[in-house]
């Protein structure tokens, strides 16, 4: 109701229940934001135990209702939950990995804001992409690819661990109030947004998430991706990477793919 008071052109909706048929009927674009959030001490696989089932069971109603909806997955732990959520569509027999997305904006968006503030830009003229997973290690921000600015191996150093931590310090400064909200909302219209721009025809968008690949680092991995009429149309390099980014990336993957597994085999098993 509150948000169908603000003037746009959207009609809203609003629906509740544990039948979420009536809201996904006729879906293009489903996000999904729903679980428990984070309070201090807690790490995002924490969440697991709680919001492991509520993606499981929310996907398997989109597997039914919209199965060729492109879907994004905000709940925490991202990196387990896109994992859950392709297990769920494939048994279904409706799994298209050009439709599922790990929403992973978030990130992007606290670099944009971090290097901006560091180096005395706007953030609009800055776009960090920011590849591997969702959770403290996995985030990799590529402060070597960003035009027009560099870093000391300390600054790149202080900087990877601040965005890494950026939620653990929104959860703490809540004081067990929740997790980020305002700037994660910011993040899931801007991925939202993108992908429907994208399935309407505009040509050149360009966002990260976190999906699955070849498979040369994992399973699922975040990378820079051209988004078109049926998702993603093309995954993109990750470039050249420095050093420091190269020996982070190494370091990750074990970690990203103990996530990707738990999540497998939570619906295996």
């Amino acid at each position: 109701v509150d948000l169908s008071h603000i003037p746009t052109a959207v009609k809203i909706k609003g629906f509740s229940g544990e039948d979420a048929t009536p809201a996904l009927e006729g879906a293009d674009v489903v996000l999904i934001s729903a679980g428990v959030a984070r309070k201090p001490g807690m790490d995002r696989s924490d969440l697991f135990n709680v919001n492991a089932g509520i993606v499981k069971n929310l996907v398997q109603q989109i597997a039914k209702t919209c199965p060729k909806a492109c879907v994004g997955i905000i709940t925490n732990p991202v990196n387990t939950t896109v994992a859950i959520a392709a297990e769920v569509l494939k048994k279904a027999g409706v799994y298209d990995k050009n439709k599922l997305f790990g929403v992973t904006t978030l990130d992007i968006i606290r670099s944009n804001t971090f290097v901006a503030e560091l180096k005395g830009k706007l953030p609009t003229e800055v776009e960090v992409p920011v590849i591997g997973g969702h959770s403290g290690v996995t985030i990799l921000p590529l402060l070597s690819q960003i035009p027009g600015v560099s870093f000391t191996e300390q600054e790149a150093a202080e900087l990877t661990k601040r965005i890494q931590n950026a939620g653990t310090e929104v959860v703490e400064a809540k004081a067990g109030g929740g997790s980020a909200t305002l700037s994660m909302g910011q993040a899931a219209a801007r991925f939202g947004l993108s992908l429907v721009r994208a399935l309407q025809g505009e040509k050149g968008v360009v966002e990260c998430a976190y999906v699955e690949g070849d498979g040369q680092y994992a399973r699922f991995f975040s990378q820079p991706l051209l988004l078109g009429k049926n998702g993603v149309e093309e995954r993109k390099s990750i470039g050249t990477l420095s050093a420091f980014e190269q020996h982070s990336l190494d370091a990750m993957l074990d970690t990203l793919k103990k996530d990707i597994q738990l999540g497998e085999d939570f619906i295996n098993k």
